[in-house]
């Protein structure tokens, strides 16, 4: 089948099978264009309790789906590549949070939502990279134990009170960008703004005009006088950005932050998953449950 095929069978069969396309800002232009939402990680969680079809095909990694299903037990939630694995989200497991809330017995667990069903139900709450510094001050305990992003975590502890413990995870894509290349990046581009996500290392961080999430990002983007930006995110960021800023220019921090997990889905598996039902993301009740209570809390500080 030719791509327009592809994709004009893929919007019939989301009318026929009553579906719902959530796609992550990372995802390839061709998926985010046939998205009925598109957003970060918070945005997508929200929009996943509102959506009022009876499937969800979720077009980001194996975790998205994950807290789609746990916010909506009622309804069929889909992932179109087994493969879209976070690795972050793999490098904490509910066993070694338990350990480190042995170790620590008076903190509280703040998982961000890159983590696993497991892990979130073993947390107090989550948060995202746009949400994490309100709820992290938010908590009542002084220690808290962030899991799994050290990146992000620190760049909490410079924004709060409170006493971090931090997981040693990262985002592989953010970690590898360098100080170096974000320097020569602005020299490049001389004028340009520096928007930098808080998954990025510390000295990197230190660099930017403004930390964002990749939503913020693009609203920092659409609001900013500026008409030229260096964006230090997954490149994915970058067709969004130019979509809805045509008169503005956009530059990656490094041409080598592309997260593969997030480009194993494509227009042939997501016609897949709507004409077959697959994947289907199941997460046991005991454990949805308990992440639900953590999801549900992220929620309430955040609309405080």
């Amino acid at each position: 089948m030719r791509q327009e095929e592809v994709i004009a069978r893929i919007l019939e069969l989301k009318e026929e099978k009553d579906a719902c396309i959530l796609a992550h800002n990372y995802q390839i232009p061709e998926i985010q264009d046939l998205a009925d939402f598109t957003g970060d990680s918070l945005e997508l969680a929200r929009q996943a309790t509102r959506v009022e079809r009876s499937r969800i095909v979720f077009c980001g990694v194996d975790f998205m789906a994950e807290s789609a299903a746990i916010l909506n037990p009622q309804k069929t939630v889909l992932i179109p590549s087994l493969q879209a694995r976070c690795p972050m989200a793999a490098m904490a497991t509910a066993e070694a949070v338990r350990e480190k809330r042995r170790e620590y017995p008076e903190a509280a667990v703040c998982s961000y939502v890159n983590t696993s069903a497991e892990v979130k139900a073993e947390s107090d709450i989550c948060c995202t990279s746009s949400s994490g510094v309100r709820i992290v001050q938010s908590l009542a305990e002084r220690q808290v134990i962030f899991v799994p992003d050290r990146n992000l975590g620190h760049y909490i502890s410079t924004q709060t009170d409170k006493e971090m413990i931090l997981w040693p995870g990262f985002c592989i894509v953010h970690e590898r960008l360098t100080l170096e290349e974000v320097l020569e990046a602005r020299r490049q581009h001389p004028r340009a703004e520096l928007l930098v996500h808080p998954e990025c290392r510390p000295e990197v961080v230190a660099m930017a005009d403004a930390v964002l999430s990749t939503s913020g990002m693009l609203r920092h983007a659409r609001q900013s006088a500026a008409d030229e930006f260096i964006i230090a995110t997954e490149v994915g960021l970058l067709h969004p950005l130019r979509k809805q800023n045509p008169d503005k220019r956009f530059y990656p921090a490094a041409s080598h932050m592309v997260c593969q997990m997030m480009k194993k889905i494509n227009l042939e598996n997501l016609l897949e998953a709507l004409e077959k039902d697959r994947y289907v993301v199941r997460v046991p009740e005991e454990v949805r449950e308990r992440a639900l209570r953590a999801l549900e809390r992220m929620f309430e500080a955040v609309d405080r």
